[in-house]
């Protein structure tokens, strides 16, 4: 079916950890005639992929752009990761994509990790395809529809099968296209090859076939009219139906095929080609009014080894040229993104993705524009959710870690920075376990050793009982000497009340000018108390003192205070406060007991409830009270246990009082610390 050539389009290939994105990306390109051959993740040689620390894991970290031109028409791909941990890359893409293909394997076990990706997809209203691919391994060819069965609770649209497989023996080795009615034999490094309709399915594609044009009937009344009239429908009208549906996020349309054997590729290239919007039909579903002026969407932020600062962006409207200025700044060069390599351009125009250079100040999300860019929602930051403190190896090096961290934190904005005052720690906020150690993998690659570990716990202590401690403060060393004298009442504070201060000075036995030497000493003292930690929930009343008139001076009575903490505090029974935190887990509802366990499997771990997760169908909340020491850990587990797909967020709630064993190692290795310092 011909068409005029349209404008650069944007297609995101998304789907879970090791479903195959990335050699599905090798299968397009080369179809597209864009390389000679074919590389392979277990080779390191694929146009994906190229970041040593994608390399060294055999795993997408960050999103990869390649252009391509297919029948006279461009195209850009961006293969996404797979790994939720690196989620915020994928999301970003999916925000300029005109259409997504999610790369999912043929098996009903693995389909809930679609989930997220779909959610995803069907809030932002964009326009995918589901890829299901591998059926080359497949067995079972009964396995196609079992895992239709699985992902369809997944999605809120119909997922319409194109293509009915053909099986040799127990193997796929083709299909039928259902809206063609015509066959296809795999021919692995070529076009597929068109066969006759094989007579064992026929019957059986009939079949797959009127459930396509049931599915879509209720888009078009004309059609749905004609199948209840028992008419054949054109097979124009077919087509234009389907692509209604797959342009307005209708339908899902559903592909067979496998990317290692290139079964399929080519008839997804051509889905694209006739049935996906147009860039400008994506900008107005953005809210964008496409027109002369340039407006431009960075997406993706990264750094070089050497030219530095790039901001990868679409082109929404108007053109990009050399030499122009945005009101946000000049890029320093246009440059088209093919893997790890870049092409000099002069210009670029709507439906683009260009490299920006050295765009200061910009971040991932901005809009660009000569004037007042137009406002674009942009996907908000997921919370992290396990850390690592990181500090230079070498001294002298500071600042070039503050740097790495800065260049780190505008790569991927799911990381984040927390800049601990109490400990003097530097703390590295991300998605997992694997993420974290990718952001030093970077840090390392830009200049930079560090060691990492885990962070310091917030431990508090207060008291439990009250005392009168009378403190003096005296020092004679020739001329005027030193001296302060106080009696403080120190008393246990309800929890959650922090530090409070007050006299019940009476007769001025302690001058009115020292009475705020003894809070601020009270104050600071406590920022360490007798157990090491900071102190919270006590109050200090200073009821009685003595002064001199010469000697006496604001850090004596400072000192003096000092004295009576010091002696006072240890006698008030001490106790270690540890701080809770409260949790959300979201996990398929299948995943729902385990979620409990791992909660009450923890120390002091406590379960709330649980709920259905709203917006989610299938999925449920689980929510509990954790002690943040136990926190570090839970992201493995509740990832291994549920197939990669479940997440949490969570929020400190309350302190609560640690004893025995479990808070004598937290004291003793405090005291270790310090003594170390």
């Amino acid at each position: 079916m011909s068409k005029p050539p349209s404008a650069p389009r944007v297609a995101a290939i998304v789907g879970p950890y090791m479903s195959g994105k990335t050699t599905l990306l090798e299968s397009l390109l080369h179809a597209a005639g864009a390389i000679p051959r074919k590389g392979t993740v277990k080779e390191g040689n694929t146009v994906g992929d190229a970041a040593p620390e994608a390399r060294a894991r055999q795993m997408s970290v960050e999103a990869s752009v390649a252009a391509t031109t297919y029948l006279d028409e461009t195209w850009t791909f961006i293969d996404c990761p797979g790994s939720v941990e690196f989620s915020q890359e994928s999301a970003n893409a999916l925000m300029v994509a005109d259409a997504a293909v999610v790369v999912v394997e043929a098996d009903p076990t693995r389909a809930p990790m679609a989930a997220p990706i779909l959610k995803f997809l069907d809030d932002h209203g964009i326009p995918h395809t589901i890829f299901l691919n591998k059926v080359d391994n497949l067995t079972d060819p009964g396995k196609i529809a079992e895992t239709l069965r699985a992902l369809q609770p997944m999605s809120p649209h119909p997922l319409v099968l194109r293509e009915y497989p053909i099986h040799a023996g127990s193997f796929i080795t083709g299909y039928e296209d259902l809206s063609l009615e015509r066959a296809f034999k795999a021919n692995p490094g070529h076009p597929s090859e068109q066969i006759p309709i094989p007579d064992t399915i026929k019957d059986e594609a009939m079949i797959a076939r009127q459930e396509m044009l049931e599915a879509i009937s209720s888009l078009d009344d004309a059609l749905m009219e004609k199948l209840l009239e028992e008419q054949v429908p054109t097979r124009e009208e077919v087509y234009a139906t389907l692509t209604k549906g797959f342009k307005g996020d209708q339908i899902v349309p559903v592909l067979l095929g496998s990317a290692d054997k290139d079964l399929g590729v080519r008839r997804l290239l051509k889905l694209l080609r006739h049935e996906a919007p147009e860039a400008g039909e994506t900008a107005r579903r953005l809210g964008i009014v496409p027109g002369k002026d340039a407006v431009v969407q960075v997406w993706k932020t990264v750094y070089g080894q050497h030219v530095g600062k790039q901001s990868l962006a679409r082109v929404w409207s108007g053109e990009v040229s050399e030499g122009m200025t945005f009101s946000a700044g000049r890029p320093s060069s246009i440059t088209k993104p093919f893997g790890a390599k870049q092409e000099k351009v002069l210009k670029a125009g709507p439906g683009e993705i260009v490299a920006l250079g050295r765009m200061e100040g910009v971040k991932t999300g901005a809009v660009l524009a000569v004037g007042n860019p137009p406002e674009i929602a942009w996907p908000a930051p997921m919370q992290a959710m396990t850390a690592l403190a990181v500090k230079c190896a070498k001294s002298g090096d500071e600042v070039k870690l503050s740097t790495a961290i800065q260049r780190l934190l505008d790569e991927d904005p799911s990381f984040a920075l927390e800049q601990n005052a109490e400990t003097q720690e530097r703390v590295i906020w991300g998605q997992g376990e694997i993420h974290l150690k990718v952001a030093l993998d970077r840090i390392r690659r830009w200049g930079v050793e560090v060691t990492s570990s885990q962070p310091t716990i917030p431990y508090r202590e207060t008291i439990r009982k009250p005392i009168k401690q009378h403190g003096r403060y005296k020092h004679q060393s020739g001329g005027h000497g030193a001296f302060g004298d106080v009696h403080i009442e120190f008393k246990p504070l309800a929890r959650g009340e922090g530090l409070k201060f007050s006299d019940t000075i009476v007769g001025g036995v302690v001058p009115k000018q020292y009475i705020p030497a003894v809070e601020n000493g009270f104050l600071e003292f406590a920022k360490q108390g007798p157990l090491g930690f900071p102190m919270v929930d006590v109050e200090a009343v200073l009821f009685f003192g003595s002064f001199h008139t010469v000697d006496s001076s604001e850090m004596a009575f400072k000192a003096a205070t000092r004295v009576a903490m010091v002696e006072g505090l240890p006698q008030c029974n001490p106790v270690l406060l540890e701080p809770i935190v409260e949790i959300h887990i979201s996990v398929p509802s299948e995943h729902t007991s385990k979620a409990q366990k791992i909660i009450t499997s923890h120390r002091a771990g406590q379960i709330l409830g649980f709920d259905a997760k709203a917006g989610w169908e299938g999925w449920d909340v689980v929510d509990g009270y954790l002690p943040q020491s136990e926190l570090q850990g839970i992201i493995v587990e509740l990832r291994s246990q549920t197939q990669g797909v479940g997440s949490f967020t969570w929020a400190f709630h309350h302190l609560q009082e640690l004893e025995g064993r479990d808070a004598d190692k937290v004291v003793e290795a405090r005291k270790k610390a310090l003594a170390e310092a």
